[in-house]
């Protein structure tokens, strides 16, 4: 068994940006494991432009984003372990992983999770009909057009309007495929306003809210799917049918934090599937840190990298501080109309001097108030002209508006 001072789970910009953090913090004791055979992580296979404005204030693609991390990683000698696959993990910080050459173990004094988040599939969500070729999620579509190049369909149809999928309708038009239409469950749009502008309205693909697959048609290769509208209760309402005939069903309907290492050894879970963590991004066991698309699914690469590098300095600083004094914790809790907040724990005693707040809310509003109360207090309220679910919001507030004893924030 080797020993690291900081072993994080995970190459993708999360991973690299928390070693980065880290390091800058003064530690040089650092391992990172990747399963892939190359650091970057989703980003390589993000072709399209519009990440890096907050993070390098330039327009950049995904795979140019992910070389400016791994450039930084290289520069600074931090070690790391490709196609290194983690098995498991144990409470006393063990972890397992395998390589070609072989089963490893690795005891540190602090873990990073940074290992991102995978798609809902047609068995997640039920997709009613037959199981022929030609349904896939929008990543393992993209994966294959702009990494593979294989054009995945001529004739394609797109169930839910999360990005990447808005993205890919855009991506295939370009290619020379047929994108019909775009459905989606809800009555608004989960996917950026920007991508609803630039992926479909500028190509004239039609957009369904309210509108879902009812049934999928095909033998060897999918014929046709045919939508219907839905009410409120999301039940398709006879009569609404729309058949269309392709040979491609491609599946945008929502992400899931990649958590299963700490839910093997019941670290405590957030509404976000990802872990409950405290205000320096630390789960419930000490120690263990997440950040990134594992804690909760963020819309910009820039955010998941300003979090990571915070998780990584906040790990630099348990390491070098083991003896630190025992939690006193009170809840945040996600009030109406409020889908989850992070963090979920706060001990205001060791917080900084400000507090980041992190949340969604479940439905698009106009001209409503954002409100932190405490013990029926409220901390500030705050109005915003437009909120959507898509857009996750990031607030700090001075720490010294709230009171140890106040009981939880909601």
């Amino acid at each position: 068994m080797i020993t690291k001072d900081l072993l994080i789970i995970g190459g993708g910009s999360a991973g690299m940006a928390a070693a980065i953090g880290a390091y800058e913090k003064g530690i040089r004791d650092i391992l990172v494991l990747e399963k892939e055979p190359f650091l970057g992580g989703i980003l390589n296979q993000c072709i399209h432009n519009g990440f890096g404005l907050s993070e390098f204030k330039e327009e950049l693609s995904g795979p140019e984003f992910a070389a400016r991390f791994i450039e930084q990683v290289k520069e600074r000698g931090i070690e790391f372990k490709l196609n290194a696959f983690v098995t498991k993990m144990t409470k006393d910080k063990v972890v397992t992983y395998s390589t070609r050459e072989g089963s490893f173990q690795v005891k540190a004094k602090a873990i990073i999770m940074a290992t991102g988040c995978y798609e809902r599939t047609a068995g997640a969500i039920s997709l009613p009909g037959d199981r022929p070729a030609g349904v896939m999620t929008a990543g393992q579509a993209q994966l294959y057009l702009n990494e593979y190049g294989y054009l995945v369909g001529k004739r394609v149809f797109i169930l839910g309007s999360g990005d990447i999928g808005l993205i890919m309708a855009r991506r295939l038009t370009l290619e020379g495929a047929k994108v019909l239409g775009v459905a989606e469950l809800c009555a608004w749009s989960n996917g950026l306003n920007r991508n609803i502008v630039q992926c479909l309205e500028d190509y004239d693909i039609p957009l369904y809210l309210s509108h879902t697959v009812t049934m999928v048609k095909g033998k060897s290769r999918l014929e046709k799917v045919v939508i219907s509208k839905v009410d409120e209760n999301n039940s398709p309402i006879p009569g609404t049918e729309k058949e269309f005939e392709c040979d491609t069903l491609i599946l945008s309907v929502g992400l899931l934090p990649n958590n299963w290492l700490l839910n093997t050894i019941n670290v405590p879970q957030s509404s976000t599937k990802g872990s409950l963590v405290n205000e320096k991004l630390e789960t419930m066991l000490p120690g263990v840190f997440s950040c990134g698309n594992v804690l909760h699914v963020h819309d910009l690469v820039d955010n998941v990298v300003t979090e990571a590098r915070e998780a990584g300095e906040n790990a630099a600083d348990y390491i070098l501080n083991v003896n630190e004094e025992n939690k006193e914790y009170i809840d945040v809790l996600a009030g109406e109309g409020i889908s989850y907040a992070i963090p979920g724990k706060i001990d205001l005693r060791n917080a900084d001097d400000s507090l980041t707040f992190k949340y969604r809310v479940r439905k698009p509003s106009r001209n409503v108030y954002i409100v932190f109360e405490q013990a029926g207090n409220i901390i500030r309220k705050m109005l915003k002209p437009v909120i959507i679910p898509s857009e996750m919001e990031i607030i700090k507030l001075p720490k010294k508006l709230f009171s140890e004893n106040g009981g939880s924030i909601t």
